[in-house]
């Protein structure tokens, strides 16, 4: 028997910008999914899921969407089926405790899982962050959520203890050591979010164009917020939503080296206004959360974290 895992993650800051080609800081969290599975003697995939007790199966080769659960792993074998891949039938067993739809990243903490069961089942010349990128395109492609990298990066490459600077256009990565000091709280919503819905396309696809029309290859080069005032609304807020994110990102990279939490609570609060206004992924639950979080004074800073339209806060 075969056993893999993939841990979950809470993006401390850096929110819609990885598919924007910009900055990132995730750090993986204790909850994890694992696979268990072994390899079968035909083309057959059968996929037990714990938390839903579902059983489902399907032949390698022949994934097509369902529009359920299962997409996630056929997602997987598609792509390694067309990149050339050996990959046979077997049987899998996944169980998780990253909750679903938090905003935590629980498809990308399985797609990691399951890809790194099938690199060890079949034997595959895959690298950690391959990993990564083929778990990106199964939700570009079979499952229909245009997500950029960070999710499969982190879960791919973070490491306990420590936020995962991430630059989404060379891929490039590094550890941010988190001060054991420094208590990271999430706080679930209740509201579930998925990226495959209309709401995440949306963001991005004003966000292509506004590059677009901005005459840059993606909004990471728009450098300065006055370069948009010339974008029609509601691009210039998008677009200025991600600038000024970027710029967030690296200053809270600085000031986790130096342990200034309070700037580094400042810039959450200064996120989420951000996510709130510009953005406008947030929702009335989750920005009660974020004012009854700030108005505690042993509390630093808190925002949204993921995709919005729900999900968790991070405080």
């Amino acid at each position: 028997m075969i056993e893999a895992s993939a841990p979950g993650r809470v993006n401390l800051i850096g929110e819609h910008t990885d598919y924007n080609a910009g900055f990132v800081l995730p750090m993986p969290i204790p909850q994890q999914t694992r696979v268990e599975m072994r390899r079968r003697g035909d083309a057959t995939a059968n996929v037990w899921s714990r938390e839903l007790n579902a059983s489902a199966e399907y032949q390698i080769g022949m994934e097509q969407r369902r529009g359920d659960w299962l997409d996630y792993v056929m997602g997987c074998t598609d792509v390694l089926v067309r990149d050339h891949h050996i990959v046979g039938g077997f049987d899998m067993r996944i169980a998780s405790d990253v909750p679903l739809g938090a905003g935590l990243s629980s498809s990308a903490s399985l797609e990691v899982a399951v890809l790194r069961a099938l690199r060890t089942a079949f034997a595959l010349p895959i690298d950690d962050k391959q990993i990564a990128l083929y778990g990106q395109r199964a939700e570009n492609e079979l499952v229909g959520a245009p997500v950029g990298a960070m999710d499969q990066l982190c879960a791919s490459l973070g490491v306990p203890g420590a936020a995962l600077f991430i630059d989404t256009r060379s891929l490039e990565v590094m550890p941010i050591p988190v001060s054991a000091q420094l208590d990271l709280v999430v706080i679930a919503s209740g509201l579930r979010h998925v990226h495959a819905t209309g709401d995440y396309k949306t963001r991005r696809a004003e966000c292509e164009r506004a590059a677009e029309l901005l005459g840059v290859p993606a909004l990471r080069d728009a450098e300065t917020t006055a370069e948009l005032a010339a974008l029609p609304p509601p691009l210039d807020r998008r677009a200025r939503h991600v600038v000024t994110e970027n710029a967030r990102v690296l200053a809270a990279v600085v000031a986790l080296r130096e342990d200034n939490f309070a700037q580094l609570g400042e810039l959450f609060r200064c996120s989420h206004i951000s996510m709130r206004d510009d953005f406008e992924v947030s929702v009335d639950a989750i920005d009660t959360l974020v004012e009854i979080a700030n108005a505690d004074p042993v509390i630093y800073g808190a925002r949204l974290t993921g995709g919005g339209f729900g999900g968790s806060i991070v405080a």
